[in-house]
C-alpha cells in the first residue's frame, strides 16, 4: 500500500463527496451520513475538520467561499483540485486491485487462542457469533433502507459488507461445531495443558488424538 499524504479513509469520503460538488464540511458529513458512509467510517466533527484541513494543504481541495446562514457560524466552501480527482482516482484503483497485508485482527486472536484453553474459546466464540447475526441483520436493515434512495452501484460496499460477515459466521459456526463435537484433533490434550500447565510429551499427540 502507498504512504499517501492523508491515509485517513474519511478522507477518502470526503473527495467522493466533493467530486459531485462543493460543499462545506457539515454538508459533507450530512451527505456522508446519508448515504450509510458512517458504517463505514466514524464521522466526527473533530476528525472531519481535521482531514479537510490536510486536503486542502496538501492541494487536494481548495476553498471557494464562505457563506453565512443566518445565526450559524460562517462555514467555508470546497471543491475538489485536479489533483484531488487524480489522488481519489488512484487511491480508488488501489484499494479495489491491491489485497491489504495487514492481517485482521481476529485472525492475530486465532494465532494465539491456544493460551485461553478449549472452553472458554467455544465460549467466546459462540459470543462472537451472535455478534456476527446481530451485524448481519443490521446490515441488511441498512440496504433495504438505501435501496429505493440509490442505484446499485451505490450499494456494492454495503452486499460485501453483508457478504463478509455472514461468510464469517458460517467459519466460527463450522470451527465451534468441529470444537464441540470432538472432530477437531487435540482437544483433549489443549485442555489438559491448559488446565495443568503440562505439554504433551509428543505434539502429534495433538494431531493423531481422535
Amino acid at each position: 500500500m502507498k504512504r499517501r499524504k492523508v491515509g485517513n479513509l474519511l478522507g477518502l469520503a470526503v473527495l467522493s463527496v466533493v467530486l459531485e460538488r462543493p460543499m462545506h464540511p457539515y454538508e459533507m458529513a450530512a451527505v456522508l451520513k446519508e448515504r450509510g458512509k458512517d458504517t463505514d467510517m466514524p464521522i466526527k466533527w473533530g476528525s472531519l475538520y481535521t482531514v479537510v484541513a490536510n486536503l486542502e494543504k496538501y492541494g487536494f481541495v481548495e476553498a471557494i467561499e464562505s457563506v453565512k446562514d443566518g445565526g450559524r457560524p460562517e462555514r467555508t466552501v470546497y471543491r475538489i483540485t485536479q489533483a484531488g480527482r487524480e489522488e481519489f482516482e488512484d487511491w480508488v484503483r488501489e484499494l479495489v486491485g491491491t489485497v491489504d497485508p495487514e492481517p485482521p485482527r481476529f485472525r492475530s486472536g486465532l494465532s494465539m487462542m491456544g493460551i485461553l484453553g478449549p472452553d472458554q474459546t467455544i465460549s467466546l466464540l459462540r459470543q462472537r457469533a451472535g455478534q456476527l447475526d446481530e451485524r448481519a441483520e443490521t446490515q441488511r436493515a441498512l440496504l433495504d433502507q438505501l435501496r429505493p434512495l440509490m442505484p446499485r452501484m451505490f450499494l456494492i460496499e454495503v452486499e460485501y459488507d453483508i457478504a463478509m460477515t455472514e461468510a464469517e459466521a458460517r467459519w466460527v459456526c463450522g470451527f465451534l461445531g468441529e470444537l464441540t463435537s470432538g472432530a477437531m484433533p487435540g482437544v483433549e490434550a489443549w485442555r489438559r495443558w491448559y488446565e495443568t500447565g503440562e505439554l504433551p510429551d509428543d505434539f502429534g499427540e495433538l494431531v493423531e488424538e481422535k
